[in-house]
């Protein structure tokens, strides 16, 4: 659905905080990104400039779920930018129920690439070709995710799209996005290979203290347990650490700007604390 709003205190802070973002984006990556090696001649570049950016409830790499759509509880908002912040660049799109979303791996790009890696799914121990598998470290830093549209809002001038299920984290750019189209985008039978299935998930219970501290937060973040719930299901630790034996290892993330502190007991989550503040 589309949601003609007013303009609040809330989208103009979010207004700010992607001009800032702006800013360093063009300084770094002079708005713009070149796909291609460092011996792609200026021939044969292709240029992309990112269309807006994302707002997502995490903070860091570390809680982002390794696929998209595992963690239902996490909204995110994709703020066009430029000449695609147009009403016009999102008419009809409330038509479909999810979208593909190609995006940058910005916190991982400057590190590089190499043709073979440890997917955690294999428990990190084991390498795969780079195409083989979904890893962030890839010679195009280009991510591809499919959400599910949640609503298209558009005030004055600016455009919004809200998702659900996204695996970004927070002002993560964005390079396209098309609608998902069921009868060519759903294959039936499809291989998986070494992820043809769902992963496990672990159990988490929550301290009284944590508790507590949810409830005190539930006002502003009203998801915020069961989203914390969600994401530790996955078990976001490194892989080479699902089976360690340390059972005092305490673990932190940061969901918005809330710290959560947990530990891994016999295959169960156990929230310490849920603290807000960096």
């Amino acid at each position: 659905m589309i949601k003609i709003c007013k303009k609040t205190s809330e989208l103009g802070q979010i207004h700010k905080t992607v001009l800032k973002y702006a800013i360093i984006f063009s300084t770094e990556l002079n708005a713009r990104m070149i796909i291609g090696s460092a011996q792609t001649t200026h021939q044969n570049s292709i240029t992309m400039r990112p269309i807006g950016v994302i707002h997502s409830p995490y903070a860091q790499k570390f809680a982002v779920p390794r696929q998209p759509g595992l963690v239902r509880a996490a909204r995110a908002t994709i703020e066009l930018q430029g000449a695609a912040a147009h009403s016009d660049s999102v008419r009809g799109l409330e038509q479909f129920s999810h979208l593909w979303v190609m995006f940058v791996f910005h916190q991982t790009q400057a590190q590089g690439w190499k043709p073979l890696v440890r997917p955690p799914r294999l428990g990190g121990n084991k390498k795969l070709g780079v195409f083989a598998t979904r890893s962030t470290f890839r010679p195009n830093p280009i991510g591809l995710s499919v959400v599910e549209l949640e609503a298209v809002r558009i005030d004055g001038e600016q455009v919004f799209i809200d998702v659900i299920g996204g695996d970004w984290v927070n002002q993560t750019p964005v390079l396209d996005i098309k609608p998902y189209i069921p009868y060519a985008d759903a294959i039936n039978n499809a291989q998986g290979g070494f992820a043809q299935s769902s992963p496990a998930t672990l159990p988490t219970v929550f301290s009284a203290e944590a508790t507590v501290q949810i409830e005190a937060l539930t006002t502003k973040y009203p998801q915020l347990r069961l989203l914390i719930e969600q994401v530790l299901a996955q078990d976001p630790r490194p892989a080479y650490q699902n089976t360690s034996h340390d059972l005092d290892k305490t673990y932190g993330m940061t969901l918005y700007d809330v710290n959560i502190r947990w530990q891994v007991v016999n295959q169960q989550n156990h929230v310490i604390s849920v603290v807000k503040g960096f």
